[in-house]
């Protein structure tokens, strides 16, 4: 329960150092066969279920969901589950980069890093977005959306842990009043039921 603590903060050593995210070509490949199939259908909507019912206190028996414990950035944490598959977790984290983007986004930078600890090793892949810097009002007052939002995929020893959405919204009055992170919830993860022949396809991505 310590280790996901800390995990969810997002707390790490200030020395550890940040690499360039990048996928192969193969993997790209793949991605896109996965987004042209919709085989992100099977989570998205469950998703944006557990998100609402962990809100309101209810048990949901298919995904967990945690809520983000600061104020100030709210978010939401995504526990991954074997159900899912690692391919298709990676694939889920990269997509919510892509919805994001779509609602006026660019990305800021794409990032990952390992820490060895002395029990485990922790990698974290990192998606950086930001507000169109050229979004602005006839009043001069600029549209900062959601603020800045990070998307993390944190994995233990190689095995995936969970997704986490954080949005950082601003508070200087050159921007626009940020939009709530349940609205966010609403644009990225509000999608309709997977159909049975999407449904047959989590195992064909769940490795790759």
């Amino acid at each position: 329960m310590n280790l996901f603590k800390r995990l969810f903060s997002g707390s790490a050593p200030a020395s550890a150092d940040w690499q360039p995210l990048q996928r192969s070509a193969a993997e790209e490949q793949t991605r896109q066969q996965w987004v042209a199939r919709q085989v992100y259908l099977n989570w998205m909507g469950p998703y944006f279920k557990a998100y609402h019912y962990q809100k309101a206190g209810l048990p949901n028996g298919q995904f967990r969901v945690e809520l983000a414990r600061d104020a100030a950035r709210p978010g939401a944490v995504f526990l991954y589950d074997p159900s899912i598959g690692p391919g298709n977790f990676r694939h889920l984290f990269d997509f919510i980069r892509d919805r994001i983007l779509a609602l006026g986004y660019h990305l800021g930078a794409s990032s990952q890093r390992t820490l060895h600890h002395e029990q485990y090793t922790e990698t974290t892949q990192k998606h950086f977005l930001k507000p169109q810097p050229q979004d602005c009002t006839a009043t001069g007052r600029c549209n900062q959306r959601f603020g800045n939002i990070t998307v993390d995929l944190v994995s233990i020893n190689g095995q995936p842990g969970f997704l986490r959405l954080l949005s950082n919204p601003f508070a200087d009055a050159i921007f626009t009043p940020a939009h709530s992170f349940d609205e966010l919830m609403e644009a990225v993860f509000n999608m309709p039921e997977a159909p049975p022949e999407v449904q047959q396809l989590i195992g064909k991505y769940a490795r790759r």
